[in-house]
């Protein structure tokens, strides 16, 4: 899901309703007026204040500064951001009073609507997970995980099309032809993928999950080194949730389907795996990182480092990425309120809709146990910089 998960391609008409994490709410199709990524609707965006934001008094800014900077770098080149990120630089990262007087100062809380005029939407959780994996095939490792191959094309149809600019399609080359690229199950059944192996690891149903989440670590037996695999391409074929599959089956009810019970249903079936598992055509490559700085995410579609419990994926057809984004919601499978300041900084295949989000629990088991529970109700407001409006109703005059 850098950490693209399964983005935007042509094909991707509809992504179903399944277990919790990224790829839960199914995708709608763009309306012909949809901005282009990076530009919010002002149709879908309501005026708030600071004081009507649920927990924002309470929120500990200093713990978002650091993504706030790292999505200045992607931003601070765009006229309306350019001096909100430069004056950034010299506020006191220490001092609470002034993270929040900064904010308070230089941005506007926007409500983000749903198309029918609806406050809430879905938010989800992804997390970075850690695999058990060799260089080389042998014992328990036996599951690959594939390098882009070479007869994957990418088609970029912003040059004909300004209007599909991030749409992109994928395929291969027969004869003169582009055709699609295969689907999960077709490239099992043909070995299509020989000789593209990147590592292997010891857990099919982890190695699924990993696709899912677009990005993990690996730690090698072999070397006894640690390195990060992230997001390189997609086959073009739209994501389909395997939870939504077992609910449809009739194996689990949907409050059931969270990504535990799936993976205790794989290894209750051991029979039916490849027909789970072949029940997403989708399919993502990946490509080896070196692990600098074990602390950080790994970068999302903005092109910097995720920041555990500061970051989110959204769709940017309605949030533009890199902005600052209240969140308002729910602890996994609980009524206790997350209230905070979040950064835009990632996007996702199932991430569709204008309310919609997908949280950062950053790396390891307990992120994993409550990404995995995560399908709360919860409402978003943008921060958009002063300097934004007030050069928009300057246009409208």
């Amino acid at each position: 899901m850098s950490f693209k998960r399964f983005s935007l391609i042509v094909s991707a008409a509809a992504v179903v309703l399944g277990f919790a994490a990224c790829t839960t709410v199914p995708p709608q199709p763009a309306a012909p007026q949809a901005a282009l990524p990076g530009a919010a609707r002002p149709e879908l965006l309501r005026p708030a204040k600071f004081s009507t934001l649920p927990g924002w008094d309470k929120d500990d800014l200093r713990q978002a500064w650091p993504a706030f900077l790292e999505s200045c770098k992607a931003l601070l080149r765009k006229p309306d951001w350019s001096e909100p990120c430069t004056i950034a630089r010299d506020v006191d990262a220490a001092s609470g009073s002034a993270v929040r007087m900064f904010f308070e100062a230089f941005f506007v809380p926007m409500q983000v609507l749903n198309p029918d005029g609806s406050g809430d939407g879905l938010v989800t959780g992804y997390y970075e997970p850690l695999l058990r994996g060799a260089r080389k095939r042998g014992g328990p490792y036996q599951t690959p995980l594939y390098r882009v191959p070479d007869d994957l094309l990418t088609i970029d149809l912003a040059g004909l099309y300004p209007e599909l600019k991030g749409m992109r399609l994928r395929g291969r080359l027969v004869g003169n032809k582009v055709v699609p690229y295969p689907s999960r199950a077709d490239m099992g059944r043909t070995h299509a993928l020989a000789g593209d192996e990147l590592l292997w690891v010891d857990d099919p149903i982890g190695a699924f999950f990993l696709q899912v989440q677009g990005s993990g670590r690996v730690r090698l037996a072999d070397t006894g080194e640690t390195v990060r695999v992230a997001y390189a391409d997609q086959n073009g074929h739209p994501y389909k949730s395997i939870g939504r599959y077992l609910v449809d089956k009739g194996e689990m009810t949907l409050d059931q389907a969270s990504a535990q019970n799936i993976k205790a249903w794989f290894l209750s079936h051991p029979a039916r795996q490849q027909e789970l598992l072949n029940a997403n055509p989708s399919y993502v490559f990946f490509k080896e990182e070196k692990l600098l700085d074990p602390s950080q995410g790994p970068k999302g579609s903005l092109g910097v480092p995720l920041t555990p419990l500061r970051s989110i994926a959204v769709d940017p057809r309605f949030i533009p990425l890199g902005v600052p984004v209240f969140l308002a919601t729910t602890e996994p499978g609980s009524g206790m309120p997350l209230q905070r300041l979040v950064m835009a900084q990632d996007t996702g295949g199932a991430i569709r809709n204008p309310v919609r989000a997908d949280y950062f629990w950053g790396f390891g088991a307990e992120a994993g146990e409550k990404a995995g529970r995560m399908k709360q109700r919860g409402m978003l407001w943008i921060l958009q910089p002063k300097q934004a409006i007030e050069s928009r109703i300057t246009a409208v005059k």
